[in-house]
């Protein structure tokens, strides 16, 4: 890992610290030309193109016949996966469930005299979960994308997912999906996945928004097809960055760093401390952690890449710093925590305390783990129940309570030049209006 030294007064400028900070940028690049390609093709031509592409990709022969998942199928994940590991995800669904139940929002209504206001809150009717699958293995990401959907009152939640070399899916995934109150599953993935649900197929349903992580080629069909569907967000590589005191244990820092850097290539991981032992400790700990991972080849491309640790004055230079980078997952590894929170403004996830490990929160606590990443959680939020609902506004107004508010309002449209605006509010008061009458009001 390399050191970078925050503690000069033009800390704002440095250049390290400003590649970590863009981090997020250019992610089209050489993949936007094909994903495009592949979206239109599945817009015109359908299950021919999508199964074309399960083919070509996933090297599976898909057929409007199977590439619904089955519940026979689903029954016999069931057979297969360890009791261990279904009491383990029933724990997960039902932590996650009982945490984003507090997320609910309920319609309501505001009164004054003559006037009722208010806001109607509706569940989406159908929501696409993406899931990584074939070799890989994600239950964690089918229950943190699909209980929220439900817990929103979603009717229709339907999973895509990956089959790699036979037309089996990940049996954990399929056991998650059926705990997690999945209510179809489709063994297809990439951008030709998320294309199929964004438009519909003759075999595959449209929904109305598409959530949940997977490689550059998802993440940009994601983002070409929104407005087409809705979407949680354009995700990219998972990243932690840590805030340590000389109360850090560093083995615990190094490994905590490590759990992202064996996610991907290009993962984040920043150590962002004032204490310098602590520093050298970790980054130690971390060469010598590195070597006993059974993903040690991407893990180490990962520190080269982004590995980094910047030594600051102070806990709450420490915090400034963090704000800047907007990390997806922030532990805060300090003696007082609780104390930092008010000066931590760019989080996805804010991990408090020694023994908060950002793993836990990956699969058990409840708060969701799909999270803003590349610096967006400047701007936005955790996936949750929120994302699957939608608001209206409800307006009601009395007929004393317009002639209250009418000539205002026909002034304000006269302003903006919107004549129809001002003589629909002009005619409900028993005027006699002429089309060509002029206003007042000099624009």
């Amino acid at each position: 890992m390399k050191i970078v030294d925050l503690r000069k007064n033009n800390w704002h400028t440095d250049s390290e610290l400003k590649r970590i900070k863009d981090r997020g940028q250019g992610l089209e690049g050489k993949y936007a030309p094909s994903v495009l390609e592949i979206i239109e093709n599945i817009r015109k031509y359908g299950d021919t193109a999508a199964f074309g592409y399960a083919k070509k990709f996933d090297r599976i022969d898909l057929t409007s016949e199977n590439v619904k998942v089955s519940e026979k199928e689903i029954e016999e994940a069931f057979q297969k996966v360890e009791p261990e590991v279904i009491d383990a995800i029933k724990l997960a669904t039902e932590r996650v469930k009982k945490f984003h139940e507090h997320q609910k929002e309920n319609s309501y209504f505001t009164t004054e005299e003559g006037i009722i206001l208010g806001q109607k809150v509706t569940p989406l009717e159908s929501a696409g979960i993406y899931v990584p699958g074939g070799k890989a293995s994600y239950p964690s990401s089918v229950i943190m994308n699909a209980i929220p959907a439900k817990v929103a009152g979603v009717k229709k939640v339907v999973m895509v997912t990956p089959a790699i070399d036979s037309l089996e899916v990940n049996r954990y995934s399929l056991v998650a999906a059926k705990l997690s109150g999945v209510d179809e599953i489709y063994r297809i993935g990439g951008a030709h996945g998320i294309a199929a649900i964004a438009f519909g197929t003759a075999s595959i349903p449209k929904v109305d928004k598409i959530v949940g992580p997977g490689n550059i080629y998802v993440a940009l069909a994601k983002k070409f097809l929104f407005g087409q569907v809705d979407i949680d967000m354009v995700a990219g590589p998972s990243e932690v960055l840590v805030i340590a005191d000389e109360t850090a244990n560093p083995e615990w820092l190094a490994i905590d760093l490590l759990s992202q850097a064996e996610h991907d290539e290009l993962a984040g991981c920043f150590l962002v401390t004032h204490d310098e032992k602590t520093a050298l400790d970790t980054i130690g700990q971390v060469n010598t952690t590195l070597k006993q991972l059974k993903r040690k080849a991407i893990a180490e491309k990962s520190i080269l890449n982004f590995g980094t640790v910047f030594l600051t004055d102070n806990v709450y230079h420490s915090c400034e710093v963090a704000n800047i980078i907007a990390p997806e997952h922030l532990e805060v590894a300090t003696k007082e925590p609780f104390a930092l929170l008010d000066n931590i403004k760019n989080a996805g996830a804010i991990f408090l305390g020694h023994y908060t490990c950002e793993s836990l929160g990956d699969y058990l606590l409840g708060p969701n783990h799909v999270l803003p990443t590349g610096g967006s959680a400047k701007f936005f939020s955790p996936l949750g129940v929120y994302d699957f609902i939608k608001r209206s506004s409800i307006l009601y107004v009395s007929k004393d309570s317009f002639e209250k508010l009418s000539s205002q309002t026909a002034l304000l449209a006269d302003i903006e030049g919107l004549e129809a605006h001002g003589l629909a509010a002009r005619i409900r008061s028993g005027k006699k209006i002429k089309v060509a009458e002029k206003s007042n009001v000099k624009n």
